[in-house]
């Protein structure tokens, strides 16, 4: 691809991600968009990233920055040194590394970081580069407890820094135009949302010899991460309560460890239910032993159900005539017609396989729009509004579902968190 091509397509995805957002409502659902879609070019000087954590995720994160007007990567860190090897061919020769964070931090040069470490390390990380005037980028989820989470996003409001979380759907051309069309009223009145997330692997990484299990595979680990609940659940879980327009009043749930007996600590499989005002209700399960049905959402109104993982709005289709109902109807209108004896009085209630009607997709990772958001706001010193608040709700739910599954009860959405 040359870089006319990628400008063209830069071009056509920003703007199906403003046309997805067209009209007063959806402008005040997500401001955001207009501003990240309005970023400078590079012509008024990039803003410098520091990336702490070159890990998979890490070394993506840079890809994305790199394909960015307004961003660009001054310095990377990480803490495994193979890590940081594999992320050079990423980052312009010369690039400054680091095996501290705290070094690249006295470094100075740089107007924010971007951090992508372990779940547990995030609030250490983001504190630290507030201490050092720095604004921050981090990965989903926030934090290892609710209190922490907490604790950044009060540190952000004090020292003035934006703070933003990586939920990338909420740049999503195809969940863009999904919100914008449920809000128009296309699927009626949403009573119910069925999301899940599964896959057929066990998270389990090889170990190398100049390294630890723990710091590897961290991900199943509790000291570390939630597992499917913050490394997964929490996309989902944001994506529910920014089509309901909520959060939770309450949530109830079941874990286990039920496939991969392999000295894990964190579940393998969760079933949890997430009650809204009104009797609405999101269902969530996760499971890692079976990938059938992979990664979705369904947003279940009266008149519809779109799922914008699969980029699709299904319109309700009647439901059909018994036969007795039928006959019963003709004679009324005097009209004759054979009627089948012995014939079916009753159809089974299948799923409808109807094909519906595409959302439209995006021509490449929406990651890049985020990060050329984040650009905006630190130039201009002020949040794309709407996105931490979003942020910080999707990660309480996460941890919340957490501990209902836990403590096996139902837990009220709590009264104390942080405003935003």
């Amino acid at each position: 691809m040359t870089d006319k091509t990628f400008d063209l397509s830069r071009r056509a995805f920003l703007d199906r991600a403003l046309l997805a957002t067209a009209g007063s409502v959806m402008a005040g659902a997500t401001p955001w968009v207009a501003l990240a879609a309005g970023a400078q070019t590079a012509g008024a000087g990039r803003v410098r990233l520091g990336v702490i954590g070159t890990g998979d995720r890490g070394r993506a994160l840079i890809q994305n920055i790199a394909k960015t007007r307004n961003c660009t990567v001054a310095a990377i860190c990480d803490s495994y040194a193979p890590n940081l090897g594999k992320a050079r061919q990423w980052v312009p020769a010369g690039t400054p590394e680091f095996a501290d964070h705290r070094a690249m931090l006295d470094a100075r040069g740089l107007d924010a970081v971007v951090i992508a470490t372990p779940l547990d390390m995030h609030a250490r990380h983001t504190l630290d580069a507030f201490d050092a005037g720095l604004h921050v980028w981090c990965e989903k989820a926030m934090a290892r407890t609710i209190a922490d989470c907490g604790a950044m996003v009060t540190a952000s409001q004090e020292r003035g820094k934006i703070l933003q979380i990586g939920h990338q759907r909420m740049f999503h051309p195809t969940y863009l135009n999904a919100l914008r069309r449920v809000k128009a009223g296309e699927i009626g009145t949403i009573t119910q949302i069925r999301a899940s997330w599964h896959r057929n692997n066990s998270w389990r990484r090889k170990v190398p010899a100049d390294s630890t299990d723990r710091r590897i595979n961290w991900r199943l680990y509790r000291e570390s991460s939630a597992g499917l609940m913050t490394e997964l659940a929490t996309h989902q879980l944001q994506v529910g309560n920014w089509f309901l327009d909520a959060v939770p009043t309450r949530v109830m749930g079941s874990g286990s460890i039920c496939y991969w007996k392999d000295g894990r600590e964190v579940y393998d499989h969760v079933a949890l239910i997430y009650e809204y005002a009104g009797g609405r209700k999101l269902i969530y399960t996760s499971l890692l032993n079976n990938a059938r049905y992979g990664c979705e959402e369904q947003i279940q109104g009266s008149k519809g159900t779109i799922e914008p993982e699969l980029g699709r709005i299904y319109q309700e289709v009647p439901p059909r005539a018994l036969a007795l109902e039928r006959m019963q109807a003709d004679v009324q209108r005097g009209h004759k017609r054979t009627i089948p004896i012995g014939g079916a009085t009753w159809f089974p209630e299948l799923p409808v396989t109807t094909p519906g009607e595409s959302l439209g997709w995006g021509e490449y990772d929406e990651t890049m729009l985020q990060f050329e958001g984040f650009g905006e706001a630190v130039r201009t010193g002020k949040p794309l509004p709407g996105l931490l608040r979003q942020a910080y709700q999707a990660s309480v739910a996460s941890l919340l579902g957490e501990q209902a599954m836990d403590g096996g009860q139902a837990l009220a959405w709590p009264t104390s968190l942080v405003t935003i």
